[in-house]
């Protein structure tokens, strides 16, 4: 209490973003499986200007992979989740669809919910700025922008 350096970053849940989606997207038909992959993985891949070395499985590639059991099921709760945080957005609801294995550059990183990497395992990625994505999204930003609506008189009444 009163060092807010000690407070946790962002919010408890993020582990729990992929079951979420997979539950209320892909389980009631508001997703496909592909749809699935692409917003958890492809797209923000290219987003970032990693892909396809990230968010795709290809030669090359690295061999990052989720391995995703959509019958497994479970009721997320904050004593259950890696997070240091002691609270959970998504406490008590219950999903259906989980990451059975991780693998991060081909060695299985989670098992089950147990993590068994091993510190230093990872690897810095190296992005160039500017993606031809990034420029697309620009351009859409700015296209669908909202703008005035010029409007004289009242339509069919002559005023």
């Amino acid at each position: 209490v009163g060092d807010f350096t000690k407070i946790p970053n962002g919010t408890g849940g993020l582990e729990d973003r992929m079951p979420m989606l997979w539950t209320h997207g892909v389980n009631t038909g508001r997703l496909t499986p592909n749809e699935f992959v692409a917003v958890t993985s492809t797209n923000i891949a290219k987003v970032l200007n990693c892909y396809p070395r990230k968010g795709a499985i290809l030669v090359g590639a690295d061999a990052d992979i989720v391995v995703w059991d959509p019958e497994k099921e479970r009721t997320i709760s904050a004593d259950r989740q890696q997070s240091a945080i002691d609270y959970n957005v998504f406490e008590g609801k219950h999903v259906k669809g989980l990451p059975r294995f991780t693998l991060t550059r081909g060695h299985v990183a989670v098992h089950d919910g147990e993590i068994r990497t091993k510190e230093g395992h990872g690897e810095f990625v190296r992005r160039e700025p500017n993606a031809p994505v990034n420029r697309a999204l620009s351009s859409w930003k700015e296209l669908t922008a909202p703008r005035p609506v010029e409007r004289t008189g009242i339509p069919a009444s002559g005023v």
